[in-house]
């Protein structure tokens, strides 16, 4: 008897004659190659899809996506690596036709087609509606801090830069008394520096000082809480109990399969007002005309809630139970009640806030230093009995840039109705089953909770590929390799 070996390294022949034979029929790769080859890149977006006349050929916009895809599946994002594997896995190998293009190839594709590659998620997110693998009646909607490409030293606000420059002027104090009574003849064996080593010390602080005094004045011109050096669009937020510099993604997910229906990118830390966009885009990529919403208390807010209401999106915030006042289209306005726990509404087209007794609020001031514009209407506040607010002269306040407030309003032939909006508490404790499931898979599984691109487009189109590729996986695991292959070679 002898032990089982492996195939003699010098023999000439060292694959088969043929590649194919080395991927199995029901290898994730074949859904990779098959959904690829049956996208019009040039549609969807992707640089290069036409080719010049003259000049090198570049490689075909088609084999780049299926390598990125196979690698965010199987947790290889760096386009280093993406370049190794291209030469030594015979899944790549298969995939690409024997091609290894270079990681600075590889990582410029993704870079220059971040809007292309959330349009092909979106293909893939509407062949998954054709499968029946949406419900398209019940969404969950919640957002997740991923690390941006930015260290928490390289990010400032300007708390953290006062105290930093009080701290260097404390420094330079010291250096400059040291420097003073720095006498060389007496006291050489006394000091560890010399006058000129001292004096350099000096000059570098100052330059530190300096920077960070451009920091701040940045800041304050540009009217925002931070400022970050490496990726400028991102920001300082709590995440996992302890601050981080971080974008705030947020997902909505079909409460069917888990699937993720549409993702926006953020760098606000709070979810309000988030929850009628993500929605309403998520509505439309599901072709759908009403739906139901599910989130958490942090998207309670009155103005988000009203905008789902008006397109098409029935909302269950936690804890959510408020009075409100929506445009109509009646001829006269519903009659009012009184309401203790009634909210505000802003119609940003009409710039102009209802109450939640149907009374009109009118832009007043704006607030520069809070960056808030108030809306009031002292006639009709004076003898309300709805306590909508605890000022003493009650008016609405709206965050907005100084751009954005305008005193010019428009309340003409608009009547409204007075509803109230309770969540179905069953649905919302079905909310962390069915929106966090898709992120402990993303950041654990798939090892991808931090963000190797800068700048909210390029980090974008890199959440694209992640969300697609866990699509992908999930499709896969619910109707195998060759359901998939023949969805798409029928569609």
């Amino acid at each position: 008897m002898e032990y089982i070996r492996g195939t003699d390294r010098n023999q000439t022949i060292m694959l088969p004659d043929c590649v194919d034979d080395y991927v199995d029929e029901n290898n994730s790769v074949r859904v990779i190659d098959a959904y690829v080859n049956s996208l019009d890149i040039a549609a969807m977006g992707f640089t290069r899809s036409q080719l010049n006349n003259t000049g090198r050929p570049p490689y075909f916009p088609k084999d780049l996506l299926k390598l990125y895809l196979y690698g965010y599946m199987n947790r290889i994002r760096s386009s280093r690596r993406l370049e190794a594997e291209s030469k030594r896995n015979l899944e790549v190998i298969w995939l690409l036709g024997k091609l290894s293009p270079d990681h600075k190839t590889i990582a410029r594709f993704r870079q220059e087609n971040s809007v292309a590659l959330k349009n092909v998620f979106r293909d893939f997110v509407r062949l998954c509606v054709r499968l029946d693998l949406y419900g398209r009646e019940l969404l969950a909607i919640d957002g997740s801090k991923f690390k941006a490409c930015n260290s928490k030293d390289r990010a400032f606000t300007e708390k953290k830069l006062v105290a930093r420059i009080e701290r260097l002027d404390n420094k330079i104090e010291e250096y400059v008394q040291k420097l003073e009574h720095l006498d060389f003849e007496e006291n050489r064996a006394e000091s560890d520096k010399t006058g000129e080593e001292i004096a350099r010390i000096i000059v570098g602080l100052s330059e530190r000082k300096s920077d960070y005094e451009g920091y701040m004045q940045e800041i304050r011109e540009s009217g925002d809480t931070q400022i970050a050096l490496t990726d400028p669009e991102s920001r300082l937020m709590m995440s996992n109990g302890k601050m981080d510099v971080c974008y705030n993604i947020q997902t909505a997910v079909d409460s069917k399969n888990k699937l993720i229906a549409e993702f926006d990118v953020g760098n606000n830390a709070q979810d309000k007002n988030q929850l009628s966009p993500m929605a309403t885009k998520a509505k439309e990529n599901l072709g759908v005309e009403k739906l139901a919403a599910v989130a958490d208390a942090g998207y309670d807010g009155a103005t988000d809630i009203a905008n789902c209401l008006l397109n098409g999106v029935i909302p269950h915030v936690a804890g959510s139970n408020i009075t409100i006042c929506l445009p109509t289209d009646e001829t006269h306005a519903a009659p009012s009640i009184s309401q203790r726990n009634g909210r505000c509404v802003y119609l940003k087209d009409r710039n102009i806030a209802i109450c939640p007794m149907g009374n009109f609020l009118y832009p007043g001031t704006y607030h520069k230093r809070k960056l808030v514009a108030m809306f009031y209407n002292t006639k009709v506040c004076a003898a309300c009995p709805c306590k909508c607010t605890t000022y003493r002269y009650k008016r609405f306040e709206i965050i907005m840039p100084p751009s954005e407030f305008s005193k010019d309003y428009d309340d003409k032939y608009l009547s409204v109705k007075q509803i109230k909006v309770a969540a179905d508490k069953d649905l919302v404790n079905q909310r962390k089953c069915i929106v966090e499931h898709p992120f402990g898979t993303i950041k654990r599984t798939m090892d991808a909770g931090y963000m190797l691109t800068k700048g909210k487009q390029s980090v974008s189109g890199e959440l694209a590929l992640t969300f697609l590729a866990y699509n992908l996986k999930r499709a896969i695991n619910i109707l195998g390799v060759r359901g998939i292959t023949a969805a798409v070679s029928t569609c």
